[in-house]
């Protein structure tokens, strides 16, 4: 199964595929191991700022990695989250890391241009699109400000941010975006928010968010039920997301959530690597089967 068939499928059915984020090259394996136990389909993926900020080493290294427990219609490989002006506001050369991704087996990429003007983000999704259907993978973008990360908030509290829908994806950008840009689906901001990257402050515990559902399905049906992607899935209260799977939702990043199990292991016993890939394999376990309940996905949509 091709990654565009699957999330297109989850849309379909009215589940989701979990796409667990990887910024220590051990979580590969419990991470893995923990979606065939649970009979699910879910992503493995890594965004440049877990090579640049963390310790995954580069999308080759993921990927070697991955290629060592990757199961067959059981997981995917996913980069995420490469931005054309990166946290820092820095521009990235975001071909050039998208096609070393491709050439080394990830079945979809993500090029994130929600900082650039929406002209821009379109011709740069669009020229994303066009590359990587030489090698068969589909293309995730972005629109709207998914707030978090130090360096990329649009200046408000959270609360004032959901009141007010600043950032959120505006419907009639998102109508032509999808008409426009060939991606096959589309991260969009409705409430929820990235985890902190900064050494002080990513130990924290990720502040309770929710989603605007009625948000999500005007998006849904504006973009012709394109499937839909939410960033920052770690923290938002479960009914939110069951009710927003229910209204286009196919895949969602998990990442602080796995994250800290691991980081906290190694802080309470140094260098037990094993006991850290037990926290996380634990922790995927319950994200899949209790949290997003996509138990059985492998079956369901094969």
């Amino acid at each position: 199964m091709t990654s565009r068939d699957a999330v297109r499928k989850a849309v379909e059915s009215r589940t989701i595929i979990p796409a667990f984020n990887i910024p220590y090259l051990p979580m590969v394996e419990p991470i893995v191991q923990a979606i065939v136990d649970e009979d699910s389909l879910a992503m493995i993926q890594v965004a440049r700022l877990e090579w640049e900020k963390f310790e995954s080493q580069s999308p080759e290294a993921v990927a070697k990695e991955y290629f060592k427990f990757a199961k067959e219609g059981y997981t995917l490989l996913h980069l995420d989250h490469v931005p054309a002006i990166d946290e820092d506001m820095k521009k990235v050369d975001y071909m050039d890391i998208l096609k070393r991704a491709l050439d080394v087996g990830y079945q979809s990429v993500m090029v994130d241009g929600s900082r650039l003007p929406l002209d821009e983000n379109i011709a740069t999704t669009a020229e994303v699109s066009a590359f990587a259907k030489t090698y068969g993978a589909a293309v995730e973008a972005e629109l709207g400000a998914v707030s978090g990360h130090e360096g990329s908030g649009i200046g408000l509290s959270y609360e004032e941010l959901f009141t007010t829908k600043k950032g959120f994806t505006v419907p009639e950008e998102a109508k032509r975006f999808a008409e426009e840009s060939g991606c096959d689906w589309l991260s969009v901001a409705a409430g929820s928010f990235h985890g902190a990257i900064a050494a002080s402050t990513k130990h924290l515990k990720k502040p309770n968010a929710r989603l605007d559902i009625e948000h999500i399905k005007t998006l849904s049906e504006i973009t012709g039920k394109m499937p839909l992607v939410l960033h920052g899935g770690s923290g938002i209260e479960q009914d939110y997301i069951l009710r927003a799977i229910e209204n286009g939702i196919a895949k969602i990043n998990v990442g602080t959530e796995i994250r800290q199990p691991y980081e906290f292991a190694l802080e309470e016993k140094p260098g037990d690597i094993a006991y850290a890939q037990q926290k996380v394999y634990d922790r995927t376990r319950w994200v899949i089967s209790e949290f997003l309940r996509t138990t059985g996905n492998h079956s369901k949509l094969k």
